[in-house]
């Protein structure tokens, strides 16, 4: 007889609703002495060895003004994704302030990331025809320019080279888009500089990179008649420091286009903090689950 204090629940012979990190995997060495790492999400299936399924796979690159990374930012957020059955991977990228990193140093690491996930698919469970990228702030940059530049040779680098780095869905979360519209009023001449910012990021004066900041504008790189991913993209409108107008003006250019776009105003969300909710994640885990 069981005692009336004792509850029976099932076991959970699934592992359903389990993940589990994988802490620090080199993704890539892009330069002698420098090693760049992912942290892992998993669902526990994957690591006990209990299932051969293939998961699709969320790529999250968090906003560090093209600096470097916090991969531990957004690490409890993320975990709700890979409890639903994805694979998740925040990712770094070379800091545009640390030595000479100018672009496309950041998106090279970026597409490389998606290139060893695809090369170790059988190891961490993955699909991979069902890779998303995620991004927030100039996160939110290199998951678009991501999007709009599958397997550009441009951007291809040694590593991993016989997989691609094409994504089937795109979430961008508060990103530049338009680099130039967004700079015009805001030149800042001590980021113009030797050590500022955008110098170390563009590889020289802004006068002489326009041409670059061209290429960091996804708005600016949607070709005519090419096809590109979904999209979803979320923008504050109380944003201090990427304009609204940012988010609206990549929407409007995919719609021109024929692509699958939507776009979810946060009223009065900023940069970061109050823009989060537990009604935005479930707009981005819906559009989840119908992309990938």
């Amino acid at each position: 007889m069981e005692h009336r204090y004792v509850t029976t629940v099932e076991n959970n012979p699934s592992l359903q609703g389990l993940a589990q990190v994988i802490p620090d995997v080199v993704f890539s060495t892009p330069e002698p002495g420098l090693s760049l790492t992912m942290q892992l999400i998993v669902p526990w299936e994957v690591t006990s060895g209990q299932s051969s399924a293939a998961h699709p796979t969320i790529v999250f690159v968090q906003g560090s003004a093209w600096q470097h990374p916090n991969v531990y930012y957004e690490l409890p957020q993320l975990s709700r994704y890979a409890q639903q059955g994805y694979v998740v991977a925040t990712v770094t990228h070379r800091n545009c302030m640390d030595g000479w990193h100018p672009f496309p140093a950041f998106l090279q690491d970026v597409k490389t990331a998606i290139r060893y996930l695809r090369a170790h698919a059988e190891q961490y469970g993955i699909d991979p025809e069902r890779i998303g990228i995620w991004g927030t702030s100039s996160g939110g940059n290199a998951a678009l320019l991501v999007g709009v530049t599958g397997d550009d040779p441009r951007y291809r680098t040694w590593e991993w080279d016989g997989a691609s780095d094409r994504v089937q869905a795109v979430v961008e979360c508060f990103g530049p888009t338009d680099l130039e519209e967004m700079l015009e009023g805001r030149y800042d001449p001590q980021e113009d500089r030797p050590g500022g910012l955008f110098y170390q990021l563009l590889g020289g004066r802004l006068a002489d990179k326009m041409d670059i900041l061209h290429q960091m504008s996804p708005v600016q790189q949607i070709v005519p008649g090419k096809s590109y991913p979904p999209c979803l993209i979320l923008h504050g409108d109380a944003d201090p420091l990427v304009p609204y107008r940012q988010g609206e003006k990549m929407l409007e250019k995919l719609m021109e286009n024929g692509v699958d776009v939507r776009m979810v105003k946060i009223h009065g969300g900023v940069h970061e903090h109050n823009f989060w909710s537990a009604a935005v994640h479930e707009e981005i885990a819906e559009f989840w689950r119908s992309h990938l």
